[in-house]
């Protein structure tokens, strides 16, 4: 960890750099040398997994946020909750498990998460594997309704369709559509599950890109949190409130039950050139068989 990441809010996959050596995610504010392009959202932090509300059930929480029932992951600030890294089980390398705890913003743990990497390369990229488990090991928890989640990416400036810096950002999902530099929010693609997104630019005369992928066993499923300016994310527990099209109407809540787990797979696959020269629509049919 470098200074900047000794009080990180929640942990962060960082860097991630195509085998063509292009990086794909934004590195501020995790390094800071030099002037960003972008500062906006400062807790989107090249990748990450956490949630906007995580409710506890039999909990009087002290802290009190605008707007949320339960306690923001999502965000940072006196407020929000930390997701605490408490150890690894293995050695960082190819496959590691980390663990870590969820806490209110008076530190009192809310669940434990244990997520585990496998990382592995194809011919034109690199595919992290991420295997992870929520557990209500002290509290019922339901996951509120809202857009901020969960498995997320934020990326380079110059790859984003609002770029200023570049105008070669595409974003691809799995149903066909494409958007390129110029298309605003909200995308038509926002708020709807796909198997994949995928974001790619040019840059120093090379391509890159990097997909999100949500695995076809989840339960739930992900709609997707997919902005011009360059977050890209895979949320399974946004509900009618969070504005997402398919769950008009839809107030069913994802919960864990006092003692039970929730697992969910995703996979950040950052490849050599667009979607289509990064073989992501294959790549993606291995990962899900």
């Amino acid at each position: 960890k470098s200074d900047n990441q000794k009080q990180l809010a929640k942990p962060n996959f960082y860097p991630q750099t195509a085998p063509n050596g292009e990086a794909v995610t934004r590195p501020w504010p995790i390094e800071r040398t030099g002037k960003p392009a972008t500062t906006d959202h400062f807790h989107q932090k090249s990748a990450w997994f956490c949630h906007g509300d995580v409710i506890p059930e039999g909990i009087d929480l002290k802290t009190k946020d605008r707007g949320i029932a339960g306690v923001d992951f999502w965000a940072e600030g006196p407020k929000k909750g930390r997701i605490v890294h408490t150890g690894w089980v293995g050695t960082p390398g190819t496959e590691f498990t980390e663990t870590t705890e969820w806490v209110t913003p008076d530190g009192v743990k809310l669940l434990d998460g244990v997520r585990k990497l496998t990382l592995a390369k194809t011919a034109v990229g690199y595919l992290i594997l991420w295997d992870i488990e929520l557990k209500a090991n002290v509290y019922k928890i339901y996951f509120g309704d809202t857009k901020e989640g969960s498995m997320g990416i934020r990326i380079r400036d110059d790859f984003t369709l609002n770029s200023k810096t570049g105008k070669s950002g595409v974003v691809t999902s799995s149903d066909g559509q494409t958007f390129r530099h110029g298309a605003r929010d909200n995308l038509p693609i926002w708020g709807r599950p796909a198997d994949w997104n995928d974001y790619s630019g040019t840059a120093d005369g090379q391509t890159a890109g990097v997909a999100i992928f949500d695995h076809p066993q989840n339960k739930p499923r992900a709609d997707w949190h997919t902005r011009a300016y360059g977050l890209m994310a895979a949320n399974p527990f946004g509900r009618s409130k969070s504005g997402f099209p398919s769950q008009k109407g839809k107030e069913n809540l994802a919960r864990i039950d006092k003692g039970g787990s929730l697992k969910l797979k995703y996979a950040l696959y950052i490849h050599n050139g667009d979607a289509k020269a990064g073989k992501v629509a294959e790549v993606y049919e291995a990962f899900a068989k």
